[in-house]
């Protein structure tokens, strides 16, 4: 089998692990087991587990991407805000387990030095939110806007440890999605007072 051929192979059967299984299924053994290549074969295709999971992250950054972009936008901040954490919510509860394999690599390798391609997924992700700043706050200066949008980005990627684990949920009393939203729509209400 040619090596592009293995390489998608893995990561499908890698990807399915994760979705069916949750994220401790995702170690070279298990991977080798479910796949029928040796270990080795698994090492000579990624290197090590580190980068197999980067490209795991990367396509579930890719696929929330797609999502995002694919959301009917408006001309008021406050619904396309809304819009878009539905889309965002949404998203994460229907990949729950790869989207904690992502957040949980994200905190557990805070040294790791992205590829340009995999940085570039998630600054497409907030040019996305940097819209709805931009609509709810016109006259902000560009590096403000870009910094605003960011601050929102990081917001609702901390909050997605909540909707992708339920480790939480005796504790809170309002639904998930009803959590970002107020969160979000708080935000952009922040940022339309400060603007005056």
């Amino acid at each position: 089998m040619e090596k592009d051929n293995i390489q998608k192979l893995l990561i499908d059967i890698g990807r399915q692990l994760v979705r069916e299984k949750g994220t401790d299924a995702l170690t070279v053994r298990k991977l080798s087991e479910a796949s029928g290549c040796s270990v080795g074969a698994i090492y000579n295709q990624f290197s090590n587990m580190d980068n197999f999971i980067i490209i795991q992250n990367f396509m579930t950054l890719e696929a929330l991407y797609e999502r995002l972009k694919r959301t009917t936008i408006s001309d008021d901040a406050f619904t396309d805000a809304n819009v878009l954490v539905q889309a965002f919510v949404d998203f994460v509860l229907e990949n729950k387990n790869l989207w904690y394999l992502l957040f949980n690599f994200h905190l557990t390798h805070p040294e790791r030095i992205y590829s340009v391609y995999y940085l570039r997924k998630v600054a497409d992700i907030v040019h996305l939110l940097n819209k709805v700043v931009l609509q709810s706050v016109p006259g902000m200066e560009r590096p403000e806007q870009i910094l605003s949008s960011q601050v929102l980005w990081l917001c609702l990627f901390a909050v997605s440890s909540f909707l992708a684990k339920d480790v939480l949920d005796p504790f809170a009393k309002a639904d998930k999605k009803t959590i970002c939203q107020i969160l979000v729509n708080t935000y952009i209400a922040g940022l339309t007072v400060l603007e005056k």
